[in-house]
């Protein structure tokens, strides 16, 4: 039985810290308000970003899983959450030369092309947004822990509880047609069973990449997926916007490092998810 440790332990959280305790694992969940119980995962109460706090953490983990979510989108926000907070976990379990090895959960917020470039995990991560940086920047950090350190990137989560995607539909108005604007995903169901997935190998001891770009196999125009919502919604076909040759058209992210490990999506394409869903 091997102690696991997750740090932010919300709803992705907390549904792959169950699967590993089925899996035979003790988990223990990291919050600032964690739930009064749960019948699988153990609570403690703690606030990464508060280095006093952290320093009386327990650090006999055999896996750290940080799974983190700013309070907002500010400048502020996510650097207390993923500077000041991954650094305070970082220190604490090298100071005690703790044998963890971290998993970070990161996102393909990352990259900065936007000229339709297909990206993968040897992609040039140049991010324009505040928020990419200080994500990347939290990637290094972890990385530089320790060379048996792992990253996932998310592309956009879709599922339970995250529909923004088809309020915009309801709402109408006009989609970018030409040139397409791509877009990428991976559905909640996913999400948790891609870090089971990662999880359970870095348990086992099997040496990983470094990284791995977790995206659904369709990344498709996004035009093409309004329409298709609109179709199942019984909502009226969103207006082709025609823009400039040089408007962005995002990146398309690639999985196939992803796949070439073993896993098997549950959801293939936004298609079969938001089916599902709708």
């Amino acid at each position: 039985m091997a102690r696991v440790l997750i740090a932010g332990c919300g709803d992705i959280g907390a549904a792959a810290g169950r699967l590993l305790v089925d899996d035979g694992n003790e988990v223990v969940g990291l919050k600032r308000n964690p739930p009064s119980s749960d019948g699988k995962i153990s609570y403690v109460k703690k606030d990464i970003t508060n280095a006093e706090e952290v320093s009386g953490l327990d650090t006999e983990f055999d896996l750290v899983i940080c799974i983190l979510t700013p309070d907002d989108r500010s400048e502020q926000a996510y650097r207390r959450v993923f500077e000041v907070g991954i650094g305070n976990l970082c220190r604490v379990f090298s100071q005690r030369q703790s044998s963890a090895r971290f998993l970070f959960i990161s996102s393909t917020s990352v990259y900065g092309q936007m000229h339709g470039e297909w990206v993968d995990e040897a992609s040039v991560t140049e991010p324009e947004s505040h928020t990419g940086r200080i994500i990347l920047q939290a990637e290094n950090t972890v990385l530089s822990q320790d060379d048996g350190n792992c990253i996932i990137r998310f592309s956009g989560i879709y599922g339970r509880g995250r529909s923004h995607l088809l309020t915009e539909v309801t709402r109408g108005g006009g989609v970018q047609y030409r040139p397409p604007y791509y877009t990428n995903r991976i559905h909640r169901s996913d999400c948790v069973a891609v870090v089971r997935f990662i999880a359970v190998k870095m348990l086992a001891g099997e040496r990983l990449e470094p990284v791995y770009l977790a995206s659904d196999d369709d990344p498709a125009p996004k035009w093409e997926v309004f329409n298709y919502l609109a179709g199942l919604l019984g909502e009226q076909v969103p207006e082709k916007k025609i823009m400039a040759d040089s408007a962005p058209q995002n990146k398309r992210c690639s999985n196939r490092r992803l796949k070439q490990l073993g896993y098997d999506f549950i959801y293939n394409s936004y298609r079969d998810g938001y089916a599902n869903i709708v």
